[in-house]
């Protein structure tokens, strides 16, 4: 192979020698620049700080009663505008109960133009027996703080995945996001027509009526049909939400897609009966459920650890508890109930922001709260949040900063 010879003229010469030089240069300049602190911020930093806090600080401003729930408005403690969200999102409340740092997330029910003028709202309904919600319906008053996170969650609309007509199922506070996307198509903010089977057992149990009814009455791609399982009413249909009555309403003659949020049991009763409608599966959106109270009647639970109890030796970098669990109960609920202040957001297995390392042991996790990348499976990483211990574990959970 014979030499390649390139011939390089005299500007590109000079082009290479200033490159050769370049560090020379830089290293002069920074010498000959003063030694402080540099003061200036980057304008995008900025931005991206406010459109995605790790925490926001907010206060009670107002508090507004619905029989067995109220709606908390928040505002920053300087009534400054606060980060945007996607109608169908929701805030996750970092909670200091009994000692424990415990998480809970509440689906924004107000429009995303509200954000804009410094103002969230949340929905709280009552919960008998529950740890949180009972206590901040009883205790939370006007001027009380809170911390919570950025909006988070994917439970909205998208016109490259979601047909241009929503059926929305929703039962009981399962409103909430749904309250939020009509809010938002009144505002011109979102561009779908939403057609809402609410379901409820009394009439008395209906929230939200006056506000949905208003918005029905002024935005043409807003309908609400209220369903009532436990009595019979002129103007309310009468039963469950059943592939049926989604059919009775859903638009005949066009494409369609179904969201559904409500509690448990709504969740279980309505997966047949979606199926029924065959829609395929790109048509159809649930809000992350909520993780079951009874894992012992889920498929693949090994029944051999119902009602047992176990201990989690925690580890969180240098620091280590050995904490007592319950094989009905998650493995977080254990972490919190003694203390640890540990990272969690939407308690359902979707959000990944308590991902932690499995050292030793087995948890069960149920199908739809199985969320986990492959690698993570692979790897031994669980979500605390969603796992229920079925064994001794030994647990390496990251820290929280905030």
């Amino acid at each position: 192979m014979s030499d390649l010879n390139v011939k390089v003229g005299l500007i590109g010469k000079l082009d290479m020698l200033k490159f050769k030089n370049m560090a020379k240069v830089r290293e002069k300049a920074i010498q000959k620049a003063p030694a402080k602190e540099i003061s200036g911020t980057f304008p995008v930093n900025e931005n991206a700080k406010a459109l995605h806090p790790d925490a926001l600080e907010l206060t009670v401003d107002n508090i507004i009663a619905r029989g067995g729930a109220k709606t908390f408005v928040l505002k920053r403690p300087d009534g400054g505008p606060l980060p945007y969200f996607r109608a169908g999102q929701y805030l996750s409340l970092k909670l200091p109960l009994d000692g424990s740092l415990v998480t809970r997330s509440y689906s924004l029910c107000s429009s995303p133009k509200e954000a804009l003028n410094g103002s969230y709202a949340i929905t709280i309904r009552a919960n008998p027996g529950g740890f949180a919600a009972d206590r901040l319906l009883r205790d939370l008053k006007p001027g009380d703080k809170l911390i919570a996170s950025a909006p988070q969650g994917f439970f909205y609309y998208e016109d490259l995945r979601d047909a241009g007509h929503v059926v929305g199922l929703a039962g009981g506070s399962g409103i909430t996001p749904f309250l939020s996307m009509a809010r938002a198509i009144a505002d011109g903010i979102e561009d779908f027509s939403l057609t809402l089977l609410y379901g409820s057992r009394r009439e008395e149990d209906v929230l939200f009526r006056g506000e949905l009814d208003e918005i029905a009455r002024s935005c043409p791609k807003f309908k609400v049909i209220y369903v009532l399982s436990d009595e019979e009413r002129d103007c309310f249909e009468h039963g469950f939400l059943t592939a049926e009555l989604i059919r009775k309403y859903a638009p005949a003659d066009e494409d369609y897609s179904v969201f559904l949020c409500g509690p448990e049991a709504m969740y279980r009763f309505l997966q047949p009966e979606i199926e029924e409608l065959g829609l395929p599966p790109r048509r159809f959106r649930r809000k992350l459920i909520d993780v079951t109270k009874s894992p012992w009647a889920c498929e693949g639970y090994p029944a051999e650890a119902e009602g047992k109890s176990f201990s989690i030796r925690v580890k969180q970098g240098p620091e280590e508890w050995t904490v007592p669990a319950s094989a009905d109960e998650p493995v977080l609920v254990a972490i919190e109930r003694a203390g640890i202040k540990a990272p969690s957001r939407c308690r359902a297995g979707e959000c990944g922001w308590c991902r932690s390392r499995l050292l030793e042991g087995t948890v069960f996790i149920p199908k739809e709260n199985e969320m986990r990348r492959w690698a993570d499976v692979h790897y031994g990483y669980i979500h605390p949040c969603c796992s229920f211990p079925t064994s001794d574990l030994v647990l390496e959970i990251p820290g929280e900063f905030y």
